[in-house]
Order: structure tokens, then C-alpha cells, then sequence
């Protein structure tokens, strides 16, 4: 299992739209995926701008080639990037440990 983790700055005052892009995004775009498995988006509560999106996928390539070179990655990115006031910072984890 893959963790990507996108870190988003938005405009300010743009959090309850931004949050209901996100989900109708991955509703429409980016749930019917392969290798997708579930989300998680976080508020920061120090900076309300920041927003950490958390996907999980079966393999890397899922995201990275299956995903972002589909035309849904198109759709995902014209609901949530009129909302950046910056590119987001996207990486990829592999589980180390667990308890």
C-alpha cells in the first residue's frame, strides 16, 4: 500500500468551498480509480489555509501513471485547483512500521 500525501495552500477564506470540492472530487474522479483505497483530508488548525490530503493506493503507478495520466486527474484538477494559492507538494510513503 501506497500513501500519497498532498500538502495544499488555498485562498484564504476558501475552506468550506475547497472541502466540498475535495470530496465531490474524489467522488466523481478520482473513487473510481484502480488501486484506489480511501482518504483522509486535514485542516490545519494553526494555518487555515493549509489543507493535508492523505490518498492510499494499491502501487505507486496507480496514482502515478494509471491516475494522474487519466482524464479524471483533469477533472480532479479543475474542481480543486482554482483554489491554490500555490502548488501543492505531492509525495508517496511505504509503511516502515506498525504497531
Amino acid at each position: 500500500m501506497i500513501l500519497e500525501i498532498a500538502d495544499f495552500r488555498i485562498t484564504p477564506g476558501q475552506q468550506a468551498a475547497f472541502e466540498a470540492a475535495v470530496a465531490q472530487g474524489v467522488d466523481e474522479a478520482i473513487r473510481h480509480a484502480k488501486g484506489f483505497n480511501g482518504y483522509k483530508l486535514n485542516r490545519c488548525i494553526e494555518t487555515p489555509e493549509r489543507f493535508v490530503l492523505m490518498i492510499y493506493w494499491d502501487t505507486l503507478e496507480d496514482h502515478t501513471v494509471g491516475f494522474r495520466e487519466s482524464p479524471a486527474f483533469t477533472a480532479w484538477r479543475a474542481l480543486v485547483g482554482p483554489f491554490f494559492a500555490a502548488p501543492p507538494v505531492v509525495e508517496h510513503f511505504e509503511l516502515a512500521s506498525k504497531s
